[in-house]
């Protein structure tokens, strides 16, 4: 189910991500606290399953009020909890299928699964391989394993469906190009330059300034700007360069009207105001170096492209560079969405897809989803239980019921029987059927792998060692001291 979170700020966001949920609630109790970094840590690690690793922590910390009200000792349950949470990655790792990084069809059915329970599924078919390309565009073969995620650009624009968003190879600007003085709009076979410096006449320092007693001095100053600002563009043509992009300025404007009169005169397409945290991706993706100063404008400097344009994009225009020369590994996704609310999840979603991926990139197994990994984990830490001595083992029996909440979970959430679906889930498990899990579309008990529901064994190992982890240090705590 969906959450719609009502912001102190009038404004409201419609969404299925647990860590997003729990990020914006105003938590004050401490130990809460910790179940929202808790979130917070399972987005990071792996980026998706951050609600479930909130519920089984919930669940555990109420098995363990369980165990401390029959007089168990916290130092002995944290022990068994330790050992319990060693078998079930164990268990789990036992369970996993590896995985090629060339079964493209594995890792579009894994992303599937992390977007059907969003907001945004109908649209899983389009997201789940646009993500998967994104994620394989962006994988260096020499270090497979260091994905960031920063090189995969999402750009939100309102307007259109989600079925119009797309994966563009270049680079996209959610700005329209300067052309008040009738600059080019469109330019080919494009050599691109990324400044950081400013088209317009230097300033005084903000406690001086020049008074200007007559005409004539007047006159000189505004010749003076011009012929800087006509020295500054002529440099700047005589490399070759027919597009700039201009870092935003807090000292001054980038550019003037005079400067836009005079490049739109050189024939030179403007998009002034690019972020500063933005320089490094652009330049990465155009290949190019950030220019610093006008003395160092140099043509090797120079970024080349088939072609830069600006484009008409729903009720706004966007700037679009493709056929980029010795493009770096980056991409840019262009999302679509009527409404704001649903741009948002949206971008939630794909984020949380991408991050499945990146899981399966780092770590290449798969597991069955639908609760069967929970269910099998359980099973065999039940029959392990058994042949444990003491409070260890009903400290153990107690992790393997706790991690039954998840499909029951499922169950009530799909409106089915829970105590019926998860006693014929064990069932099923204990006839060996291994991957049996929920199938909430038929509100049966099938086998995951067969209906393609797939998560990466990273979530699921992540989810379980850091809720214990997280139970754990809460168990340790004795008592609340409030220091003011």
């Amino acid at each position: 189910m969906d959450k719609m979170l009502s912001l102190s700020s009038g404004d409201v966001i419609i969404t299925n991500d647990g860590a997003t949920i729990l990020n914006k609630m105003e938590v004050t109790q401490p130990a809460a606290k910790m179940l929202v970094e808790l979130s917070k840590s399972q987005d990071i690690v792996a980026g998706d399953g951050t609600t479930t690793v909130v519920v089984i922590a919930g669940a555990l910390l109420k098995q363990c009020l369980m165990l401390l009200t029959k007089g168990v000792h916290p130092t002995l349950i944290s022990e068994a909890l330790h050992k319990a949470c060693d078998k079930a990655v164990e268990v789990l790792t036992a369970m996993a299928i590896p995985l090629e990084l060339s079964d493209r069809d594995a890792l579009v059915k894994s992303a599937s699964t992390s977007l059907n329970s969003k907001v945004v599924s109908q649209y899983s078919s389009l997201l789940a391989p646009l993500a998967v390309d994104a994620v394989l565009n962006v994988v260096d073969p020499t270090r497979p394993e260091n994905i960031d995620l920063r090189d995969i650009k999402i750009i939100k624009k309102l307007g259109g469906t989600v079925d119009d968003t797309e994966m563009v190879k270049g680079l996209v600007f959610d700005k329209k190009a300067s052309h008040a003085a009738g600059g080019p709009t469109r330019v080919e076979g494009a050599k691109i330059a990324v400044i950081q410096f400013q088209i317009s006449p230097p300033k005084t320092d903000i406690e001086q300034n020049v008074i200007v007693s007559d005409y004539s001095q007047m006159d000189r100053i505004l010749r003076e700007e011009r012929n800087y600002i006509l020295g500054m563009i002529k440099k700047i043509k005589a490399t070759g360069c027919n597009v700039l992009l201009i870092q935003k300025s807090i000292l001054r404007d980038a550019v003037t009207d005079l400067s836009l009169h005079y490049l739109a005169k050189a024939k030179i397409l403007v998009v002034k105001d690019v972020e500063r945290e933005d320089i490094e991706f652009i330049t990465k993706t155009l290949n190019c170096l950030p220019i610093a100063n006008i003395e160092h404008f140099r043509e090797e400097k120079l970024g080349y492209a088939d072609v830069v344009e600006e484009v008409p994009v729903g009720s706004g225009r966007i700037v679009k560079i493709t056929g980029i020369k010795n493009m770096g590994r980056t991409t840019t996704v262009l999302v679509r969405g009527s409404n704001q609310l649903v741009l948002d999840e949206a971008d939630r979603s794909l984020h949380d897809a991408l991050c499945v991926v990146r899981c399966l990139v780092n770590k290449k197994f798969l597991i069955a989803g639908g609760g069967a990994p929970e269910v099998e984990v359980s099973r065999q830490l039940g029959a392990w239980a058994k042949t444990l001595y003491g409070m260890e083992s009903y400290c153990v029996k107690a992790f393997a019921e706790a991690l039954e909440v998840i499909p029951y979970t499922l169950a009530e959430n799909a409106g089915l029987n829970p105590v019926l679906i998860v006693t014929e889930l064990r069932n099923h498990h204990a006839n060996g059927q291994a991957n049996a899990g929920i199938n909430v579309r038929k509100g049966q008990i099938t086998n995951m792998l067969e209906e393609n529901v797939v998560q990466p064994l990273l979530v699921s190992t992540s989810a379980v060692s850091l809720a214990t982890e997280c139970v754990r240090m809460i168990l340790k705590i004795d008592d609340i001291v409030a220091v003011r």
